[in-house]
């Protein structure tokens, strides 16, 4: 989708510029190498502990992690949650610019492997308080329910272990609470009790060439719901919140925190009711005692290594972090899950040449979409897609010129010259798990030392035939609508799967209230558990497992209570 545009950049990690040999190092700084010597006889202090041990750790702050945190906060108990990167300010750190802002993206790098190699930067990640909702485009379209049950209908991928009556009232909570501009009635889906508290986002100049290309096909649009304010609204521990000024630079920090990212939603609440919030604060470390229950987590903070000590943690790191971590503690292996069944979704690009003026860069980027594609009757495949009118950002898209018609030099400027009349179209479809997509530890270390995470992914017959369906669809939509030199772009997005959810500890990692079968007060919450990818952009539904996942955890230990 239009928040997930993928960098192929060389990757740096972000531990800099610590020359990591002490010998060049020596070198380097013109200090004799025999003071390196007697700094690595040295015997290693004692990692200190923190003087309470608290009810609640939690380990990422994006769209699994704050919401989490704000209701265990709420509830009255001691959480502490710990961030990789900083806290950014808005009016500050937010610069109206592309490049400026490329420190939002979680930069270590990750290794890619398979036939169709993910990638990183950008696409699938983001670092700082409020995780990858500081750098997402906030699409929060519902999945419909038939998405939570592949298996049962097509007798290939994995079920859900509970239906979309688990996940509605969460919907609609976060929908209210977060104020997502939408339409009312929603034109796909079953019926809601309650519409989107917001009118729908204004249509851009490629949303309204969508709308036209569409309605001469007879295919249904709407209106998208978007995470972003189309009027002021008021939230509950943060205050009032500004509108969107509509600027088209969503796929970064907002300056005016119109776009619901955790920084502005879920996290001013927690802190309003005692959370302790730590940027800065890397972990490497998940402690256990003889029972195999975690006590505690050791963790980097500006450069000093602490320990916090905690009764229940829940891990929130995302689809690669988090599996990540797993692997390096040896923790919650026992199903052999751990890093398996990766997915991404399918998200092709299709961009047309307009004779008017489109000035893609004005306006929310992903104003409207369809789901009529949800379940197409001349599909050869299994699953669904959606389709969404998209905003173009000028280097971003150059690059994306460059990797997909393979333009440089004078071809490359001559094409760009038309930027302001190019409109681009995108599908964001369903993936199914696969033996030959997984995430592993290699033998190659990072900046800190530990083992990078390298990443197989290759996309399967399914994934394929999905693709041509959908890129052969938006085609027509932009012949229809008047496009010329039109190309695709061929992409995946959002990074899922790795530590799934499940019914039995044999075949997942954790259970349906998102506890891990063989860790009893581990919790993991983020898009690592989905069992499927669904056919719509993720955030809206880990933010619902987030809340559901505390509520489960809140209702046992009242039980464990009385």
């Amino acid at each position: 989708m239009p928040d997930e545009e993928i960098l192929e950049e060389s990757i740096l990690n972000p531990v800099l510029p610590e020359i990591q040999d002490p010998l060049l190092r020596s070198l380097m700084t013109e200090e004799p190498a025999a003071a390196f010597a007697a700094t690595t006889l040295e015997q290693p202090q004692a990692i200190p502990a923190e003087a309470d041990e608290v009810d609640c750790v939690v380990i990422g702050l994006g769209a699994g992690g704050a919401p989490l945190l704000a209701r265990l906060a709420m509830a009255g108990l001691k959480v502490v949650a710990l961030e990789a990167g900083p806290w950014h300010q808005l009016e500050t750190d937010f610069a109206t610019d592309e490049k400026a802002q490329e420190y939002l993206y979680w930069n270590d790098e990750r290794l890619a492997a398979g036939q169709d190699p993910l990638a990183m930067g950008h696409n699938n990640s983001g670092t700082g308080v409020g995780g990858s909702t500081l750098n997402y485009t906030a699409h929060t379209p519902r999945p419909l329910p038939a998405d939570l049950h592949l298996q049962r209908d097509f007798g290939q991928g994995e079920d859900w272990p509970f239906g979309y009556g688990e996940l509605e009232p969460y919907y609609e909570e976060l929908e209210q609470f977060l104020g997502i501009s939408g339409p009312t009635p929603y034109p796909w889906g079953p019926a809601r009790r309650k519409g989107y508290p917001l009118a729908p986002l204004p249509l851009n100049s490629a949303a309204k060439l969508m709308a036209r290309g569409c309605e001469l096909l007879g295919i249904a649009t709407s209106p998208a719901a978007n995470a972003a304010l189309s009027a002021r609204y008021y939230q509950e521990g943060v205050g009032w919140r500004e509108a969107c000024t509509n600027r088209g630079f969503c796929q970064a920090g907002c300056t005016n925190g119109a776009k619901a990212s955790m920084d502005v939603t879920f996290i001013p609440l927690a802190v309003a009711h005692g959370a302790d919030i730590r940027p800065n604060s890397f972990v490497t470390e998940i402690e256990r005692d003889e029972r195999g229950r975690v006590t505690g987590v050791v963790y980097t903070h500006n450069g000093e290594e602490r320990r916090q000590r905690c009764r229940h943690l829940f891990l929130c790191a995302g689809a690669v972090e988090t599996p990540r971590l797993l692997l390096l503690n040896e923790l919650a292996l026992t199903s052999g899950q751990v890093g398996k069944n990766l997915m991404a979704h399918s998200g092709v690009k299709v961009f047309g040449t307009f004779a008017e003026a489109v000035r893609p860069y004005k306006g929310f980027p992903g104003g409207l979409i369809s789901q009529d594609t949800h379940r197409p009757k001349d599909a050869d495949f299994v699953g669904g897609y959606l389709l969404q009118s998209t905003g173009l950002m000028p280097v971003t898209f150059a690059g994306q010129v460059a990797r997909g018609r393979k333009y440089w030099g004078q071809q490359l400027r001559d094409y760009m010259r038309n930027y302001n009349h190019v409109a681009g179209l995108n599908m964001l479809g369903d993936c199914l798990p696969h033996v030959d997509n997984y995430l592993e530890l290699a033998e190659e270390k990072d900046a800190r030392g530990l083992p990078k995470p390298r990443l197989h992914f290759t996309m399967q017959e399914n994934e394929r035939r999905m693709n041509d369906h959908a890129e052969a669809l938006m085609r027509r939509i932009w012949t229809a609508a008047g496009a010329t030199d039109i190309w695709a772009f061929p992409r995946m997005a959002h990074v899922i799967g790795t530590a799934r959810m499940g019914l039995s500890g044999d075949d997942a990692v954790v259970n349906a209230d998102g506890r891990a079968f063989d860790v009893p007060n581990l919790y993991i919450c983020d898009n690592s558990v989905f069992p499927s990818a669904l056919s719509v952009n993720p955030a809206l539904t880990i933010m619902a497992l987030s809340l559901r996942t505390a509520d489960k955890f809140l209702e046992s230990q009242q039980r464990r209570d009385s």
